[in-house]
């Protein structure tokens, strides 16, 4: 579905891509693991088309994305959720759902895919006509999978879903990837730097370090690696 053949990305004269290449299968949850700083949100925002390649491909159902505005990637099937939940903190909940699927034209599908949306995240239902900006970060980070989601996308981008947020909301947003993944076969690539947590949901793996791939294996392999476990895992 999705493949990285040689991608290189620069910020000004920081080189913080080097040679990436990977791929992704329809229906995988493929995690990138790394330290703060290694280049996954540079992946995420290249593939996203926000911050270009400066050489390599970027192929997505083999057709070429790499030079492509991001929201022509984004009409082809392709979510971002980014780090930090960015929702529009002054629109309500429903706002931000319906900005969530401003490209389409589909009434039907839509309306279908809000109620999904709001039985998967039931606090959202609740929260329906509250600000955006007034909800917990939990909360936030709900809604801004659900603002993803409305876009039916066929590859979902997460960047750091997990972070700044409390263990036991934690694992219910994992629950609801691994659930987004089975209900619709959607395919999900998940930059997480809770690697226990991300490879136990995940099929794939890559390790990501300086810019570089340097590990790329099946979840349950890189769990038992060694070297991850040393670098990643604190055991």
């Amino acid at each position: 579905m999705l493949k990285l053949d040689h991608v290189q990305t620069f910020y000004g004269n920081i080189h913080a891509l080097r040679e990436v290449s990977m791929d992704i299968s329809e229906g995988e949850i493929v995690t990138l693991i790394g330290a703060n700083g290694a280049g996954k949100t540079t992946t995420l925002m290249s593939i996203s088309g926000i911050v270009p390649p400066r050489s390599g491909e970027i192929y997505f159902m083999d057709q070429p994305i790499h030079d492509m505005r991001p929201d022509k990637i984004v009409s082809l099937g392709i979510s971002q959720v980014p780090e930090g939940r960015h929702i529009f903190p002054y629109l309500t909940v429903m706002e931000n759902l319906d900005m969530g699927a401003f490209l389409r034209k589909d009434k039907a599908g839509i309306k279908e895919d809000m109620a999904y949306v709001l039985e998967l995240f039931p606090i959202l239902a609740e929260r329906r006509n509250q600000s955006g900006g007034t909800l917990s970060g939990g909360e936030q980070q709900m809604l801004a999978i659900s603002r993803a989601l409305m876009a039916r996308p066929r590859l979902l981008l997460l960047d750091e879903p997990s972070l700044g947020l409390a263990p036991i909301i934690v694992r219910r947003i994992f629950e609801i990837i691994r659930k987004i993944n089975t209900d619709h076969n959607t395919t999900i690539f998940l930059v997480e730097q809770n690697a226990n947590l991300a490879l136990k949901v995940a099929h794939k793996g890559y390790v990501m370090e300086n810019g570089r791939i340097t590990l790329a294996d099946s979840a349950k392999n890189l769990l038992s690696n060694e070297e991850v476990k040393t670098a990643y895992l604190g055991l």
